[in-house]
């Protein structure tokens, strides 16, 4: 994905997730020990997410920046090799204990505020009703999954598998289309209104070039952003469906 997009729109990555919430996205993908984080792999994945990010025109908080300075930090000191026999003064902490320590806590404070937002609150705030989750679209053996709501780095994991089946042919083509992320917006809801809901590559339908599928995932974040659509998947990393947030 070394091509770059020629977006002026921006959204501002912080509104939706930070750097520990990477963090854990990419331990659970890779099914690791929180406690014996290989940082090696974990820093390649998440340079290689920043990466995704920069190329779709996202805002970076400097907060990535930073953490992606620390995992390169604990990696070379992790490089250094360990005296056979080390004293007192050259015993020293595992240089992932820190890490491991905020990413424990915060996953801790996130657990919590789950559970809070899931109770009602009473002459605080009105919620409209919720549209429905799709009729069980899944085989009868694996009926015991449950759908979750998916945070923007899952988003992202489906991005990125579309775009790598896409093919370099249909990236080479030149679109002569007119398009704006106002009428990709449009469109989405126009559609998710009409059919319920619908997975990232039925909102595509049969154009997919790069700038199509740009411009509808940039639209889907956009729309996350302002509560407007809900996205979906079964805990076995099944296919994401996209839902307006209310009911028509």
């Amino acid at each position: 994905m070394n091509e770059q997009t020629s977006l002026d729109y921006a959204i501002k990555l912080d509104m939706f997730e930070g750097p520990l919430d990477l963090l854990l996205h990419l331990i659970k993908k890779n099914e690791i020990d929180i406690y014996n984080i290989p940082v090696a792999l974990i820093t390649q994945q998440y340079l290689e997410y920043l990466d995704i990010i920069k190329s779709l025109n996202l805002d970076l908080a400097g907060e990535y920046l930073v953490m992606a300075s620390t995992l390169i930090h604990i990696k070379s000191r992790m490089l250094l090799p360990v005296p056979e026999e080390p004293s007192e003064e050259e015993t020293e902490e595992d240089p992932r204990a820190e890490l491991v320590r905020q990413l424990l806590e915060y996953q801790a404070f996130k657990e919590a505020a789950s559970q809070l937002a899931q109770r009602p609150m009473l002459e605080r705030d009105v919620f409209t009703r919720s549209a429905p989750l799709p009729e069980d679209p899944k085989p009868e053996n694996a009926a015991e999954d449950e759908w979750v709501e998916v945070n923007i780095f899952e988003l992202i994991d489906a991005f990125q598998r579309l775009v790598s089946r896409i093919d370099r042919q249909d990236l080479l083509e030149i679109d002569l289309e007119k398009m704006s992320l106002a009428d990709i917006i449009n469109d989405v809801m126009e559609r998710l209104i009409k059919e319920k809901n619908l997975t990232f590559e039925e909102l595509l339908g049969e154009k997919r070039d790069r700038r199509r599928v740009v411009y509808t995932f940039l639209a889907i974040l956009e729309l996350v952003k302002l509560k407007m659509i809900k996205a979906y998947q079964t805990q076995a990393f099944g296919v994401i469906r996209i839902f307006p947030a209310v009911e028509s």
